[in-house]
């Protein structure tokens, strides 16, 4: 049975753009090659860590959320790990109120970029 999972990642802060739209497609192809689907995806930029992680205070975060059967997503975790541009990683299993949420983010985020915004008066 396919389970909904959501993975935040962060890249090394030297990396160019193109090698961060690599790595990202690195991994989107290793969910897509085990016939996983990627449900959303965002790119949260480039952020201030809470604390140095190998003498870096920046990364790079990418968040992919995606439906797969469990033990793919070990052959993930392993990528991740063997991948030296990924500072950290987190995979979580995604309950009903984490989907529920997640959805719910997604469509907020969605109007308030559509919504023109109201014209000031003089």
């Amino acid at each position: 049975m396919e389970k909904r999972y959501e993975t935040v990642f962060i890249t090394t802060p030297v990396l160019s753009e193109d090698q961060m739209k690599e790595t990202v497609e690195k991994f989107r192809n290793i969910l897509k090659k085990n016939q996983a689907e990627v449900v959303h995806e965002e790119n949260w930029g480039l952020r201030k860590l809470a604390y140095p992680i190998d003498k870096k205070s920046t990364g790079f975060y990418h968040l992919i959320e995606y439906k797969v059967e469990g033990d793919v997503v070990d052959n993930l975790e392993v990528e991740f790990k063997r991948d030296e541009r990924i500072i950290r990683f987190l995979t979580v299993k995604m309950d009903k109120y984490a989907i529920e949420y997640a959805e719910k983010r997604r469509n907020q985020k969605s109007t308030n970029t559509q919504q023109p915004e109201p014209e000031k008066e003089k």
